[in-house]
C-alpha cells in the first residue's frame, strides 16, 4: 500500500471518527432534553434542531453528499422546498375551515 493512500484512508477513518462522536454527542443532547422541563412547542423546535443538524451529518457524510455537484444540492433544496409546501398545506386547510365557520 502507497504511503498516501494511507494517509488518505487515515483521514477519512478520522472524519467518519469525528461524525459518529457528533452524532453520540447530540444523541445524549436529544436525550437530555427530554428529561427538561420545557413547553411543548420549545421541546418540539430542539428535537427538530437536533434532529436536522443529525440528518444533515448523515447524509453529508455517510451518504457522500458533501462532495457532490451543485445538481445534487439543488435537487436536494428543492425536495425540501416541496416537503416544506406539503407539510404546510394541512395547515393552511385548517386555518381556512376556522374562517369559514
Amino acid at each position: 500500500m502507497s504511503e498516501g493512500h494511507s494517509i488518505d484512508l487515515r483521514r477519512h477513518v478520522r472524519i467518519y471518527m469525528t461524525v459518529f462522536v457528533a452524532l453520540a454527542a447530540l444523541t445524549v443532547v436529544t436525550v437530555s432534553v427530554s428529561y427538561l422541563d420545557l413547553a411543548l412547542p420549545a421541546a418540539i423546535a430542539v428535537a427538530l434542531l437536533v434532529a436536522t443538524i443529525k440528518g444533515s451529518l448523515v447524509a453529508c457524510y455517510f451518504m457522500h453528499l458533501i462532495s457532490e455537484k451543485k445538481l445534487i444540492f439543488t435537487v436536494l433544496i428543492l425536495t425540501a422546498l416541496f416537503f416544506l409546501v406539503l407539510m404546510f398545506v394541512p395547515l393552511m386547510t385548517d386555518l381556512d375551515m376556522v374562517r369559514s365557520t
